[in-house]
């Protein structure tokens, strides 16, 4: 028998394999396509339920059958399935010359134009946590791109049509000595929405060292020469509330929310790693200490971990977070005060996105068309009394679903009229909003529907801005690995990395078929560590240091973990680090 291959990056994958059936104690829910960790082939999969729990099942014909959670709760999914939308597609960015995902860069069958463009800025950085994509002396070169093939990434996106928010990542990007000049470029291209996704330690470094130049160095990024905005967002990287559950930077946050108070940074986004018998039971915490610093923080963005590398399966339960498993946590250590009921998928904002572009708008709106498995969301309003938190999800006062629905079959009827019609008819709508707030529910003080009009109205940054600082905004995103593929979520995927030769790759397929796309891609492009000295300097690749007694002796770090530091000076922690 012929067997099909595809060839790419040097590599000669096989695909195909027999279709599994579902066992007698199981509910077919979909057939998908999905990959063989071991050798990439691509198989037909099934997704079942079983027992309460969503799995992903596919049989590889050299290694056999491979399972994995899909869906930590069946009823979650279930309820998160149905908000599935299909986008308009987007700019093909390369031919289809083979099966997803063996011709990303985007080929025709992508559905979902580009959310968040990830620019890797480089592969350097000067920590070496265990479960990071990779970093440059582990990988042996160095990738660091130019400005202007920044500029051909940003281009190759901008070709979609739709208004464009960029993610510099890494590596570690603050290592970047020219950061604020690719910002200034960014502005200069019209990128709407900036954010930099660090660990935040170089903002601490500077400010124990000179605050004022600390200030200064924030106020570089998050200013332009002209007084606009030039960083909207700093995604920071936070694992716990405890040195054990984050080690990577517990030390330092007080002192970079410091820097960022003092150079006025005032929208940053919590950004922890969760990983099971690690700090799923920190969860609570992590939200907790978010509403403690509403000043400038505002929201948290949980990121169950991405199992990468072959593990055994006893291994990888050990370790698997899903996103059901990640609101079932915080359900019970926030004492019921948010629950699974207040968590919806991402796709539900399509209908505002329609709404809005219906009403008012002759282009195409930004829309998250991604998958309903990738991620999920939920808003609360939060009353602080000391060191006391209380949480009032959005949707306790807010009928979410009855609101997203009437959007949607009102969208149709603006569609057809003029502009007079959509005018009058849009403003009739907006007002109709109102029955689906319960205000007698609502926090004292607080009117929701102001703010959603203002934004339905206005449809600007700064009204959108508004709604963000009264509500602390608590997502999810759940990237995949090679044991829970599924390609259908390829196709779908909005958040996408640029590359220096003009593709725009799906985060799906450039970090879990790393040696395919991101590694293959970064290496064609890199420079050798000798050379990083010569072009970057001696201290390119140098390592951070931290001085944990002095550190921890400040009052930064002493008010900062106040209401944790019982948790502190016991040293909870869930197990040992997964192997």
């Amino acid at each position: 028998m012929n067997e099909k291959y595809v060839e790419i990056a040097g590599r000669k994958i096989p695909i195909g394999g027999r279709l599994p059936k579902p066992r007698e104690n199981e509910k077919l829910l979909k057939v998908t396509q999905s990959l063989c960790p071991h050798c990439y082939r691509l198989l037909p999969a099934i997704v079942v339920e079983r027992e309460g729990k969503v799995y992903i099942r596919r049989e590889c014909p050299e290694h056999g059958e491979i399972e994995e959670v899909y869906y930590g709760d069946a009823e979650i999914y279930h309820k998160f399935e149905k908000w599935e939308r299909d986008g308009k597609g987007t700019y093909s960015h390369v031919q289809l010359t083979a099966p997803c995902p063996y011709s990303c860069g985007l080929c025709p069958l992508h559905r979902s134009h580009t959310a968040l463009l990830n620019i890797v800025l480089t592969n350097r950085c000067d920590l070496t946590c265990w479960y990071c994509f990779f970093y440059a002396d582990k990988a042996g070169y160095v990738y660091e791109p130019t400005l202007e093939q920044i500029k051909t990434m940003v281009e190759a996106a901008l070709k979609q049509g739709v208004p464009l928010a960029v993610q510099l990542t890494g590596g570690e990007p603050t290592l970047r000595k020219d950061l604020r000049d690719i910002v200034i470029l960014l502005r200069k291209m019209g990128v709407r929405h900036i954010q930099l996704n660090t660990h935040g330690i170089k903002f601490a470094e500077l400010y124990l060292q000179d605050k004022e130049k600390a200030a200064e160095y924030v106020r570089s990024l998050r200013y332009l020469d002209d007084g606009t905005v030039g960083i909207n967002t700093v995604y920071l990287s936070f694992d716990g509330v405890t040195p054990q559950t984050n080690p990577k930077n517990h030390w330092e946050v007080p002192y970079t929310f410091a820097a960022f108070r003092k150079g006025g940074m005032t929208s940053v986004v919590l950004v922890p790693t969760v990983i099971k018998n690690w700090n799923l039971h920190e969860v609570g915490d992590i939200v907790r200490f978010a509403a403690y610093n509403m000043d400038i923080v505002r929201g948290v963005n949980f990121q169950p971990v991405s199992l990468t590398g072959l593990m055994p399966r006893k291994e990888r339960n050990n370790a698997r977070v899903t996103i059901p498993d990640l609101i079932k946590a915080l359900e019970e250590q926030t004492d019921g005060q948010i629950t699974k009921d207040d968590w919806y998928p991402v796709p539900v904002t399509v209908a505002f996105s329609r709404f809005m572009e219906a009403f008012k708008s002759d282009t195409p709106h930004f829309e998250l068309t991604n998958h309903p498995m990738c991620g999920a969301a939920t808003y609360t309003y939060v009353e602080r009394n000391g060191n006391k938190v209380r949480f009032v999800p959005l949707p306790r006062f807010v009928d979410v679903e009855g609101l997203a629905e009437y959007l949607e079959e009102k969208t149709e009827e603006l569609q057809k009229g003029g502009l007079i019609t959509k005018t009058k008819v849009g403003l009739k709508i907006i007002y109709n909003l109102r029955k689906f707030i319960d205000q007698s529910k609502a926090p004292e003080g607080f009117d929701f529907w102001n703010l959603l009009y203002n934004v339905l109205i206005k449809r600007n940054y700064e009204a959108l801005g508004k709604l963000h600082y009264h509500l602390l905004y608590i997502g999810t995103m759940h990237f995949m690995d090679l044991y829970n593929y599924d390609v259908e979520r390829v196709m779908r995927c909005n958040i996408h990395y640029g590359s220096p030769d003009g593709r725009v790759i799906p985060f799906c397929t450039y970090n879990v078929l790393n040696d395919l796309y991101r590694d293959y891609i970064i290496k064609k492009y890199s420079m050798s560590l000798e050379e990083a000295k010569k072009v970057l300097g001696d201290d390119a690749l140098r390592k951070y240091v931290r001085n944990v007694k002095l550190l921890q002796s400040g009052n930064e770090y002493l008010e900062t973990y106040r209401p944790f530091m019982d948790k502190i000076k016991k040293g909870t922690v869930g197990s040992t680090q997964p192997s």
